[in-house]
């Protein structure tokens, strides 16, 4: 006796639950059928049919939809934390599996960085991985901002080095380095020699500034809005080598994080601790990243003691956790430099 068409139907959804369970992750991760569809390289209407199909056999309704976005029920929720560990697991298992037969002899190795940090802190962490670790291929993406975060979400790279305003909830961060921000100015201006620089000083004094995208300019500006200071730009230049070029050129004064300063530049350079809070670079993950093993000697070489849990913090190595982008530490804490 053949089965009915809807039994069939049921025992080929349930003989996929993986499937449907990382539509469902994919469709909560993006806040959208669509772009988890785009993902899944399926139609709308395939992953959509999959998702409700959970829903019919659970009992449950996993999505409050509004249009063109989605969001989750409290049922949802509670089924992305059962589910997403496990399409996690699966889906890392190639990963794993080359992790541990291959060791950290061969395989590739994504990173996102943005400017200040592909040029001022990559460099020797990436020529001692490369010498440890010859057969790995690194790959490093320059992206700033939500180009960043996205790369992050939808694992095109293992994970970010940087500094960041806004993080978002899933996004974990845990700061390595600090850094402080400094004004630089040419060497004969009235402002290198003065004792005690104001923020209307810095308002005056013709500022080269970042391009906005950029999270040095959003400080800066933060810090001027939060003190009602009005400001002059002269200069907007991309890149902090040009600006520096350009303040030694006589064309205008730049607060720049001391990040990008070597020491090398022909400028007057004056710590403003007590204008600007000291801001940390550290490594950012999607929450629940698994992280392979080459991923991991790379953060290692940052930071030694990474993945080993804080005093009062449960072990959770493939998780770091959050930490604040601003302190309050006086000694600078940037990555040693080869000479």
């Amino acid at each position: 006796m053949a089965e009915s068409p809807d039994r069939v139907g049921r025992i080929y959804y349930k003989h996929n639950r993986i499937k449907q369970l990382r539509a469902f992750c994919f469709a909560a991760q993006s806040g959208s059928i669509s772009k988890a569809a785009e993902r899944l390289f399926l139609s709308q209407p395939s992953v959509s049919l999959q998702i409700q199909a959970l829903e019919r056999e659970l009992g449950i309704t996993l999505f409050e939809r509004r249009g063109p976005r989605i969001r989750l029920t409290p049922d949802g929720e509670t089924l992305y934390e059962l589910a997403q560990p496990l399409v996690e697991g699966v889906d890392a298992l190639p990963e794993q599996f080359a992790a541990r037969s291959q060791s950290l002899h061969a395989g590739r190795l994504d990173i996102a960085a943005g400017e200040s940090t592909t040029l001022y802190i990559l460099p020797d962490l990436i020529r001692a991985f490369m010498a440890q670790y010859p057969g790995v291929h690194v790959k490093l993406h320059n992206l700033q901002g939500r180009e960043l975060c996205q790369a992050i979400r939808q694992d095109e790279v293992d994970f970010a080095v940087g500094s960041m305003l806004d993080l978002p909830d899933d996004i974990n961060y845990r700061a390595v380095y600090s850094y402080g921000l400094s004004l630089i100015t040419p060497l004969d201006h009235p402002l290198a020699k003065k004792d005690i620089i104001s923020l209307e000083d810095l308002a005056n004094g013709e500022l080269i500034v970042p391009p906005r995208q950029l999270t040095t300019w959003r400080l800066i500006n933060l810090v001027f809005q939060q003190h009602s200071v009005p400001y002059k730009v002269r200069l907007e230049v991309g890149g902090w080598e040009i600006i520096k070029r350009y303040v030694e050129l006589g064309f205008g004064i730049a607060i720049a994080s001391n990040i990008c300063l070597t020491g090398a530049e022909q400028i007057a350079v004056r710590s403003l601790p007590d204008l600007f809070p000291r801001r940390t670079y550290g490594v950012m993950t999607r929450r629940g990243k698994f992280l392979s093993a080459q991923a991991k000697r790379f953060i290692e070489l940052m930071k030694p003691d990474f993945f080993e849990p804080e005093a009062g913090e449960r072990p959770h190595p493939a998780t770091p956790v959050s930490e604040n982008v601003f302190i309050a530490a006086d000694d600078e804490g940037g990555p040693p430099h080869n000479d």
